[in-house]
């Protein structure tokens, strides 16, 4: 289910931060477990990065994946009802992914994985000229949770995402986490922490110069 961007307390910007980029898309998809319409941190982290990534003409929807019927598997259709088909074209028509996923057990969640092990199918998958098909796209990472894990996270998502050819920008994640053993939520406080929103607001500048760079200049065919 696509969700509509919302968010709170943003980074405040102004004209002159960076000259104007060529309009972009990019596709959230958020790994949260909750299906909709349940609150969820994820998506609202998530829209604040949307957010930020407006401000340099990028275009973006939310797909929360677990509203959607998503097989296990790692081709790029399993058939039998499976909508991995088109989350998969959203994907392709994007210039940039935001992986968001929240902190389960220290790990990523059931749901992001799934997606991994799904994108693992772009593997095989190459461009007219014989790039790896993802090759031209930048990913970047939420990671939200009220336990420790973020680190870890953002480091499997990066591995894992630059395995099947995305670029991943400088400072290309944003995470929050709460304190440990509490059951405060993101989506609970007041505002938005400074350093969440200054990270978010840097990652967006990054991932929107680098999707620019790499639409300029493709990297080379094989």
């Amino acid at each position: 289910m696509s969700r509509p961007l919302r968010a709170r307390t943003p980074a405040t910007y102004h004209d002159d931060d960076v000259e104007r980029l060529p309009m972009l898309r990019a596709l959230a998809l958020n790994c949260t477990l909750k299906p909709s319409p349940a609150p969820s941190s994820g998506d609202l982290l998530t829209s604040q990065v949307l957010e930020a990534l407006a401000f340099y003409d990028v275009q973006g929807e939310i797909v929360r994946v677990v509203d959607v019927d998503v097989k296990p598997g790692v081709e790029t259709d399993m058939g039998d009802g499976d909508e991995w088909p088109g989350i998969r074209a959203k994907i392709l028509a994007a210039d940039i992914l935001v992986f968001a996923t929240p902190t389960w057990m220290g790990n990523m969640s059931s749901v992001a994985q799934r997606v991994l092990e799904r994108l693992d199918a772009e593997l095989s998958e190459t461009d007219a000229e014989g790039r790896p098909i993802l090759s031209g796209k930048v990913a970047v990472t939420v990671v939200v949770g009220n336990e420790d894990g973020a680190h870890s996270i953002t480091a499997a998502l990066y591995q894992a995402l630059g395995d099947v050819g995305f670029s991943i920008p400088s400072q290309g994640g944003v995470y929050w986490n709460g304190e440990a053993m509490h059951t405060t939520d993101y989506r609970d406080l007041l505002e938005t922490p400074e350093k969440v929103a200054s990270t978010t607001k840097t990652l967006a500048a990054n991932a929107a110069h680098l999707a620019v760079l790499l639409a300029e200049r493709p990297y080379p065919a094989p």
